[in-house]
């Protein structure tokens, strides 16, 4: 893809957008401000961006030139070796950075994120598993500056988690976690194990983008709601009140529970929340199928009953199916150290995006 055009595409706009923000009777509309204000900062990082890419660009060819012309043995011949493989290696990030500017946006990238995780096959490893993976996403969000949410748990006997539900706030959350969703499978020997053999368990993830009030469209009629005693580990206010709410949606059998808050009123909010989510999902998911119908895309559809990835722990690997990608330092990625799967995952699929433009 010739990439210059779009960088002048970028300029042209960003000139546009700057202008218009200079003007004071633009925030006479406070949402079309914060909507300018919103592609401002995307286009100037674009710009910026573009313009790395053209200075990299001439360095690259200037230090090949040298290349070509110094013996390789010199110094001049060496350093112009070195500074050919970075400026090679900078050129294709800032490609890859420049080719998703070009991308029409994914509206649901920059929202806010509802994470469930649900212990599969495997009993109380899985249970112990999901734990793990809660673990996991969680410290990963601590990296990226991201807010955690909690919504709901049920744990297991030996510390683990049945099932839990959180959060996840901050800067294009959903960009990077929507790979996560689908069956993580876990070979390993458990703490359980007296034998010391391996034993393959599941554990569903599911990664909703946060709906808003205008992507779903809930009747009162449609709802049944339910107060109740929260059940679990808690404090005394959390356990002697009625303050766990239960939401059933009858039109598509929809069923929420929260009782991480003592307030039945933040309960029945944060439910409310994970529920237009979940149906936000539905509508997404069968919109795509009916855009989608003849082929499913390399990079995974998120249904919960695809096996996504295998974590070995007698190897220390990890591997992604979906891109083929084998990874072996296990124990960082479940410190939570994610990036090392989740970039190469975003570029197969704009790889498969850029495809699908150009065909």
């Amino acid at each position: 893809m010739e990439l210059r055009p779009h960088i002048e595409k970028f300029n042209r706009r960003f000139a546009e957008v700057e202008a218009a923000l200079s003007d004071p009777k633009a925030f006479d509309n406070p949402a079309r401000a914060q909507e300018l204000s919103r592609e401002y900062a995307k286009l100037k990082e674009l710009v910026a961006t573009g313009a790395a890419y053209i200075k990299a660009g001439r360095d690259l060819a200037e230090n090949r030139t040298l290349q070509a012309t110094e013996p390789t043995d010199s110094e001049l011949g060496t350093m112009a070796k070195e500074e050919v493989a970075r400026l090679e290696a900078e050129l294709k990030r800032l490609t890859i950075a420049l080719q998703r500017g070009v991308l029409p946006p994914d509206l649901t990238d920059s929202r806010n994120t509802i994470i469930e995780i649900r212990a599969g096959a495997g009993g109380a490893e899985s249970a112990l598993f999901a734990a793990d993976l809660y673990r996991m996403l969680t410290r990963y969000a601590e990296t990226q500056g991201w807010k955690v949410e909690p919504m709901d748990s049920s744990p297991s006997d030996l510390g683990g988690l049945k099932e839990v539900i959180f959060g996840v706030n901050g800067q294009d959350v959903y960009k990077r976690l929507k790979y996560e969703s689908g069956v993580h499978r876990v070979q390993r020997v458990p703490a359980t194990e007296a034998q010391g053999r391996v034993h393959t368990s599941t554990v569903t993830v599911a990664v909703l983008p946060e709906a808003e009030d205008v992507d779903i469209e809930i009747r009162p009629e449609d709802l049944d709601i339910q107060v109740c005693r929260a059940g679990g580990h808690g404090g005394q206010g959390v356990n002697t009140t009625d303050s766990a709410v239960r939401i059933f949606h009858k039109p598509t059998g929809t069923e929420v529970r929260c009782q991480d808050e003592r307030s039945q009123i933040k309960n029945k909010a944060k439910a409310m929340k994970v529920l237009r989510s979940r149906l936000l999902e539905r509508k997404i998911a069968d919109e795509k199928a009916k855009y989608d119908a003849q082929r499913s895309s390399q990079v995974g559809t998120g249904e919960r009953s695809e096996k996504i990835r295998t974590y070995n722990f007698p190897q220390n690997r990890v591997t992604d199916h979906r891109i083929e990608l084998t990874l072996y330092n296990l124990a960082n990625v479940i410190e939570g150290d994610l990036d090392g799967v989740i970039e190469p995952l975003m570029n197969h699929d704009l790889e498969q995006k850029l495809a699908a433009l150009q065909t």
